[in-house]
């Protein structure tokens, strides 16, 4: 049965935003989503247990602790929630998976950063595009703060998308953040983007992202194994965006 629980009562949220960190091209939306969970130094909150995600169990270095692989991290200070999760969401559970997720947001008011990347090779020098869609009237706070409009016309696929379509089915506002991503590699830089130009400024959260480019490097190592898991898995396991072009 699917379920949410919360784990620290005493935590009170007002409104809150939530991040979402689904693997996806690029781990953009894992990368910031991780990063902010690190960073903000922000509290294990809630087990998801929703239809469709594998029964396993993950630990740390350095801790027996065990954990599912999919849990809500909180900071009631910054009415923030970051949702992590350590395993890809299968295309056949990202219906269930969707609807167990959109039922907390709309039981506790929050508005959804949902996150994706586009495949496009790095260009030296060049800064990855960011562009924000929107559900309900959440396209106010894209345009509040000057997030572009998409360039083209295309589609978010995978478990992201599945969020998106069912935030957009119950009315409800959400937010969905598209970023250029390198198609093969974990993308730090545009995981950066997304924190610096994306979450930041719609969450109203100040995060420092120097130390996610300079640990380029390390986190590519680190997340190389999942990136080749979701390289050989079925396209619609893999959250990202795409062009929708007609007369190919």
């Amino acid at each position: 049965m699917a379920s949410i629980t919360v784990l620290d009562d005493d935590v009170e949220l007002d409104d809150p935003t939530l991040v979402e960190g689904l693997p996806g091209v690029g781990l953009v939306g894992k990368l910031a989503t991780d990063h902010l969970v690190e960073t903000l130094d922000m509290e294990y909150y809630a087990n998801i247990d929703c239809e469709g995600l594998p029964p396993i169990s993950v630990y740390d270095e350095g801790s027996r602790n065990l954990q599912p692989p999919v849990r809500l991290y909180a900071d009631a200070e910054r009415d923030l929630v970051a949702l992590q999760s350590d395993v890809p969401v299968s295309a056949s559970a990202a219906s269930d998976f969707s609807s167990c997720v959109t039922e907390w947001v709309a039981e506790n008011d929050a508005t959804p950063i949902y996150m994706s990347g586009l495949p496009q090779q790095k260009q030296p020098d060049k800064i990855p595009s960011l562009y924000g869609v929107a559900t309900g009237d959440a396209g106010e706070r894209l345009d509040d703060h000057d997030i572009d409009t998409p360039r083209e016309r295309g589609a978010i696929t995978g478990p992201t998308g599945a969020l998106l379509y069912e935030a957009g089915t119950r009315g409800l506002d959400a937010v969905g953040l598209v970023v250029q991503s390198d198609p093969q590699f974990p993308d730090p830089e545009a995981a950066r983007i997304l924190v610096e130009h994306g979450i930041g400024p719609l969450a109203g959260v100040e995060v420092e992202t120097d130390q996610l480019v300079e640990r380029a490097e390390e986190i590519s190592d680190q997340k190389e194994q999942l990136a080749q898991r979701m390289g050989e898995a079925d396209p619609d396991e893999s959250s990202q965006a795409q062009p929708l072009r007609m007369f190919q």
